[in-house]
């Protein structure tokens, strides 16, 4: 059975501040995807929230980019909307860049990961949700389960992933692309990856066969905005087993708490937590960034009943590791390097302060 996973967020509105979605947000986009399902144009949906991102998670059969299914998401983004504007909730909207729907979601301000597939005899499938962090948070992660044996042991041990992967890269600053095979290509994979502002892994698939087994938002709304509007608050899901990484392979990507740009006010480096859902709500600093991730086991189109991946007892010492990290990175305030370098602070408030001084500089 040929089925579309889209995985579709926006930031909509906080409660309070930028650390939590209001239930009642989650409440309407709930009954407007139960109608849509009802009327079979979805399959099934999950809804569920990241921090202060609504996340839309919808199986169907029209395909990437349908133009009626990011309709849908939209509306159901507008709506949400309306009702966060009557709530007061803090940056209401915010991640609606555009007023009007124009086809696609691309350029407009929310996030989509989006894979059409036939779906296996078992599909597991891991949906991760970040919040105060940009897409390039995932490249880590991503090189981990797919290029680095020391954490996917299958890339060692099973004959169907011994051929390696392809990854897709993209470069959100010219709009532009590359394939990437490893293990062959591997330095080169990192030269780009390991600048992510810039470079972010979008698909990744089993270069054998072409089997997608990736797909991750790479929307900057920054670069749409021209300024900084919010962080992106990207997503991904994950395919796993049967010749793709195991489910904990998956999620030993997350054992370690990177460092990734966002935090407060999008302009702070911080660790990349991973949490149960119900720790998902950053407060401290705005943060730090937070990962959440639910498993799903689909049969026939059908999500099922979600698992709380990274809730596990055994990311405690990520938790701590990154509780650390963000003590010690907070001790350097404004400086370097907990602050965004300079290219990055370009799209952020700082400039509007630096402008207040330009004219009182002097030669020397």
């Amino acid at each position: 059975m040929k089925i579309t996973l889209s995985v579709i967020k926006a930031d909509i509105g906080g409660h309070v501040g930028h650390s939590s979605s209001h239930p009642a947000i989650l409440e309407i986009a709930r009954n407007i995807l139960q109608d849509e399902k009802n009327k079979g144009f979805l399959i099934d949906f999950y809804v569920t929230a990241c921090g202060d991102d609504l996340q839309l998670i919808m199986t169907h059969q029209h395909g990437v980019d349908n133009k009626d299914v990011h309709a849908m998401a939209w509306d159901t983004f507008k709506k949400c909307t309306e009702k966060a504007k009557e709530l007061k909730l803090y940056g209401a909207g915010q991640d609606l860049l555009k007023d009007t729907f124009s086809g696609n979601l691309k350029g407009m301000g929310p996030g989509v990961a989006e894979l059409e597939f036939e779906e296996r005899k078992s599909e597991p499938v891991i949906i991760f949700m970040a919040d105060k962090t940009e897409p390039g948070a995932w490249n880590i992660p991503l090189y981990k389960m797919f290029a680095d044996p020391f954490s996917t042991a299958g890339l060692v041990i099973d004959s169907e992933m011994h051929g390696g992967f392809t990854f897709e890269v993209h470069d959100v600053i010219e709009n532009k692309k590359v394939e990437l095979k490893c293990p062959e290509e591997i330095y080169d994979l990192l030269a780009l990856i390991g600048q992510p502002g810039r470079y972010v892994i979008k698909h990744v698939y089993r270069t054998s066969d072409k089997l997608y087994a990736v797909s991750t938002s790479t929307s900057r709304l920054s670069l749409i905005a021209g300024k900084y509007v919010g962080k992106d608050d990207p997503v991904m899901f994950v395919r796993a087993q049967h010749g793709l990484p195991a489910v904990g392979e998956v999620l030993e990507g997350f054992a370690h708490p990177w460092i990734v740009a966002g935090w407060m006010r999008g302009s702070h480096h911080g660790p990349f937590m991973p949490v149960g859902v119900e720790d998902a709500t950053p407060s401290r600093f705005d943060g730090p960034p937070r990962v959440m991730a639910l498993g799903f086991q689909l049969a026939n189109g059908m999500l099922g009943m979600p698992r709380d991946m990274l809730k596990d007892k055994s990311f405690d010492k990520a938790r701590w590791e990154a509780l650390k990290i963000a003590d010690i990175l907070r001790r350097q305030g404004p400086f370097e390097p907990h602050r965004l370098g300079p290219e990055e602070m370009e799209y952020t408030t700082l400039p509007a302060v630096k402008k207040k001084l330009k004219n009182r500089f002097q030669d020397i």
